[in-house]
């Protein structure tokens, strides 16, 4: 079975070492690893289209969902779950902790405020979606997340676990 791997590791400064890492536990769990990083491309065009077509080989789709250059997954990823799930791929996401959104804005910022019906809001008095979930409802609803790493996520599909049933 095919894994496509997303996430914002592809910036890593150690990318190469990271990727043989996780190819190798990929392998290990009995999984054919597709990488972001599998291809010559340089231009955006082809980075693109190069990964469009790595999630269409793919049967399932993993991404690190830790917050990335904010409280948030990269934008990238996101997308690429989304694209996923439009192909009927099962998605499945890893975090190094399961804090939800209010609480990762809470420790980012200090505290969230109650807003003027009540709900979370930051310190813009931007409301804080608060369903009790590591990321965006978008992202967290359709997707299995787990705490830890790679690892326990391909632990988690290896498992049979989260199988998602698109409607």
């Amino acid at each position: 079975m095919k894994i496509y791997l997303a996430g914002p590791d592809v910036f890593r400064p150690d990318v190469d070492a990271w990727a043989e890492s996780a190819r190798a536990l990929c392998r290990h769990y009995g999984f054919e690893p597709l990488l972001p990083v599998d291809n010559d491309e340089i231009k955006p065009e082809g980075i693109f289209r190069s990964n469009i077509t790595l999630i269409r080989k793919a049967q399932i789709v993993i991404a690190n969902l830790n917050p990335f250059r904010g409280l948030e997954p990269d934008s990238g990823t996101a997308f690429e779950l989304g694209y996923a799930f439009a192909l009927d791929k099962q998605i499945y996401g890893y975090v190094t902790f399961l804090d939800t959104l209010a609480k990762r804005v809470e420790i980012a910022e200090g505290q969230c405020v109650p807003s003027a019906n009540g709900r979370l809001a930051d310190r813009e008095g931007m409301l804080i979606e608060n369903f009790n979930l590591p990321c965006n409802l978008m992202l967290a609803v359709p997707a299995y997340i787990v705490e830890g790493g790679l690892e326990e996520c391909l632990r988690a599909v290896r498992e049979g676990q989260g199988m998602v049933i698109h409607s």
